[in-house]
């Protein structure tokens, strides 16, 4: 049995991309993508997130998704970002 530090451990979650999605307070969607998520839905919802959702507060988490890496996932993102309103509201199962 292998018993993994505290270090090891945050360094494992850290390399896990995921691909999120976040409805604001208007019903408009944000795609985005972070190696961890409490904390960047705390930095959105205080105001401090990205620009678009700084006024369309407060946001809630709709969609997730993995990814196996960084670039996976910003590929993904951009992939998410161009879908259409409608194929999106299907995405997240709206």
């Amino acid at each position: 049995m292998t018993v993994q530090t505290e270090s090891a451990l945050t360094k494992a979650a850290a390399s896990e991309w995921i691909v999120y999605v976040l409805r604001c307070a208007d019903a408009t969607l944000y795609t985005g993508i972070t190696n961890d998520l409490p904390a960047r839905l705390v930095t959105h919802n205080a105001g401090r997130g990205a620009k678009y959702t700084r006024g369309r507060l407060p946001v809630t988490l709709v969609y997730t998704e993995l990814a196996v890496d960084r670039s996976a996932a910003l590929r993904r993102e951009r992939e998410i970002k161009k879908l259409k309103p409608g194929e999106k509201r299907v995405l997240i199962g709206a």
